[in-house]
């Protein structure tokens, strides 16, 4: 969060967190500013200050905003968005928990969207089950930025372009190009960043958000994602899924404000 005038720390954090939150916040040293731990609650904050809130010896655990509302963090690669009952291993909904009830011990969160285990990037949670609704119920309209940076294999794209296909899903979970009668419309617009020696990465944006829509699609021209086995890549030179979810926006269902998150492109996608 960056800080637009003069202020104390205590005062910018109200800004978003009610007076309980804020002393927590303080209390249990989770307030950054400039990249450094802060917990006096009249620091002086100058303007183009950068103030972040994150859980102390939590690397797994980047929260890039937080309101009575939300909770969005940056996922890292390798981390489940959420269990499906079978995984016994911590997720981003149990370090999310685990992280809101820290501060308040009866706080609930829900999860409205996923991004898949290897995919790293911007991942939004929800402190209460009516937002949590209201997003639902009208997702791919209020949803209105889905940015992703990908390394795929090989090069020779066009310079941009848009993929259109109908996607299905077999009983093992693997997604394929089908038809209008037996999938569902996935619609992918990408654009070449860099073209490198055997790889290039590609800046994308969605019109539809179908399960492993970007990995599919781009696996059906010939250049799928580097470490994605599942979908035919051959190659994996960063040790990862090149996928990242690197912008997310969206119109708030009761206030109408829009808010928007972006994350750097890690940097190991632009190659050496």
């Amino acid at each position: 969060m960056k800080v637009k005038k003069e202020m104390k720390l205590i005062d910018f954090l109200s800004l978003s967190y009610n007076r309980k939150n804020v002393k927590n916040l303080l209390k249990y040293k989770e307030v950054y500013v400039n990249g450094k731990q802060v917990s006096q609650f009249d620091h002086l904050l100058k303007e183009d200050d950068l103030v972040e809130i994150k859980k102390e010896n939590n690397s797994l655990l980047e929260i890039l905003y937080e309101d009575q509302d939300f909770v969005v963090i940056n996922k890292p690669s390798g981390l489940l968005s959420m269990s499906d009952g079978k995984e016994k291993e911590k997720t981003a909904y149990h370090y999310v928990s685990e992280y809101l009830k820290k501060q308040n011990k009866n706080q609930k969160v829900f999860i409205v969207h996923r991004l898949d285990r290897e995919t790293s990037g911007v991942l939004m949670f929800c402190k209460n089950e009516k937002v949590r609704d209201l997003l639902q119920k009208d997702w791919n309209k209020i949803v209105y930025l889905r940015g992703y940076m990908a390394l795929v294999e090989g090069k020779g794209l066009k310079k941009q372009g848009t993929l259109k296909n109908y996607l299905a899903e077999s009983k093992t979970q693997q997604v394929y190009i089908s038809n209008k009668e037996k999938g569902k419309l996935a619609i992918t617009h990408y654009k070449v960043i860099k073209e490198m020696k055997n790889q290039t990465l590609l800046e994308i944006n969605l019109d539809t958000g179908r399960k492993n829509q970007i990995r599919v699609q781009l696996s059906n021209i010939n250049h799928p994602i580097v470490g994605d086995k599942k979908y035919g890549a051959t190659s994996n030179p960063i040790r990862r899924l090149g996928l990242h979810a690197h912008a997310f926006g969206f119109v708030h269902p009761k206030t109408k404000k829009k808010y928007e998150f972006k994350t750097d492109c890690p940097k190991e996608f632009y190659g050496r």
